[in-house]
């Protein structure tokens, strides 16, 4: 049950995957012999509201040590440069509760990186991205696991069939 754990914690914690990739494996991958379905789901969701914390807390020491080496800087700009202009027009229009629908919805570069860049970014407070960060990653855990569930029922629809193409 632990290395069960420690996989899903560890493909959470993958850019661009996230609890996206970690809860389909948990449910529909040879994961689902070790654990329940709300486990894989309680697991998933509580590493990628961690990661996302995290992420948003290491971002102040690592950019402030990035201004010292030229080329890492310019990475880091650009990374920054493009979270703030995705995020921008929905962070001023809703504030927080665009924040956590842009990392909620459940596609690839939506996440608690992306969204921890761009708030930090845009100097969105720590106590607002935190709560965007919680309610947005609730949010995507919760499609991502009744999408997965109704894969492993069998259920059939075209938009399952375009996302297993995508993932593969």
């Amino acid at each position: 049950m632990l290395k069960a754990i420690i996989i899903l914690i560890g493909i959470t914690f993958i850019p661009g995957l996230e609890l996206r990739a970690s809860i389909p494996v948990g449910i529909l991958g040879s994961i689902k012999e070790t654990l329940s379905w709300p486990m894989v789901f309680l697991v998933c969701v509580l590493a990628n509201i961690a990661l996302g914390w995290c992420f948003y807390l290491a971002l102040y020491p690592l950019v402030s040590l990035a201004r010292h080496i030229r080329w890492i800087d310019m990475l880091f700009v650009l990374y920054l440069e493009r979270a703030q202009r995705k995020l921008k027009p929905s962070i001023e229009k809703y504030g927080t509760w665009g924040l956590a629908i842009f990392i909620g919805i459940p596609l690839p570069l939506t996440g608690a990186y992306t969204g921890a860049a761009g708030a930090f970014a845009l100097g969105m407070g720590k106590r607002q991205f935190m709560i965007a960060n919680a309610v947005g990653v609730l949010l995507a855990g919760i499609v991502v696991t009744i999408i997965s569930l109704l894969i492993q029922a069998g259920v059939e629809s075209p938009w399952f069939d375009i996302l297993i193409k995508h993932a593969q």
